[in-house]
């Protein structure tokens, strides 16, 4: 969509004149931000559709940047690092990352990674709007008003909890959630649930799901990042 706001979080000047280049010939509206220390108070300010994040800034890192926000925002944030530090990504995806691209780049990738992003936030945007009774990916069938779950066709018996995981990850298809974000948002105490006991709940739900526990379909893990749901079937 035209206009779309994209708001560049980096330092290094020679970034924003490239990337602000090949945004506005998209026809992008393009902010730039050069500290991290000033980034939360304008994306306040310009309100932005999708953040073109440094994870090395003064003032405040990329990745504080991203925790902050996420507390209050779910708008698409693509990481930009200088370091082959996969940890670094890992740990940016696990915090609320949506994708990351490593410097140098090249424009035309970062410009298609842009795309897929806003559009990926628009439909699930159409689908928290429609505020639907149900939700159908692949051969899953959740029916979120009697609280029924189906695969194939065939009943699906579920715990509370195994449902409620199963609900929160189906409403937020393709993200990366890590444990702690899970018990938060599952947990009306999370105090009272341990990792230990939450990988269990994933594990119970994936073998009512008949997932295969080597190449699982619905529920994907990535180490030292967290769970995701992929609705890509």
């Amino acid at each position: 969509m035209a206009g779309e706001k994209i708001m560049i979080v980096d330092d290094e000047a020679v970034v924003h004149q490239l990337l602000t280049h090949y945004l506005q010939r998209e026809g992008f509206t393009v902010f730039s931000v050069y500290s991290g220390s000033h980034a939360l108070d304008k994306i306040i300010t310009y309100k932005p559709d999708l953040i073109l994040l440094d994870i090395l800034l003064p003032g405040m890192d990329g990745l504080e940047i991203c925790r902050e926000l996420r507390k209050k925002s779910d708008v698409p944030i693509i990481f930009i690092t200088s370091r082959d530090a996969p940890h670094e990504v890992a740990l940016g995806l696990g915090i609320g990352g949506d994708d990351y691209v490593k410097k140098p780049f090249n424009p035309v990738e970062v410009i298609a990674r842009v795309r897929a992003q806003l559009r990926r936030f628009r439909k699930l945007c159409v689908l928290q709007e429609a505020e639907t009774s149900e939700l159908m990916i692949g051969d899953l069938y959740i029916n979120l008003f009697d609280h029924t779950v189906k695969m194939k066709g065939e009943p699906v018996s579920l715990t509370v909890k195994e449902y409620d995981l199963l609900v929160f990850l189906a409403k937020n298809p393709n993200r990366y959630f890590s444990s702690d974000q899970l018990i938060e948002a599952v947990w009306k105490n999370p105090q009272s649930i341990s990792y230990k006991a939450l990988m269990t709940h994933i594990s119970n739900l994936r073998k009512k799901l008949n997932e295969d526990p080597d190449n699982p379909r619905y529920i994907i893990t990535m180490k030292g990042v967290g769970y995701m749901f992929n609705s890509r079937i």
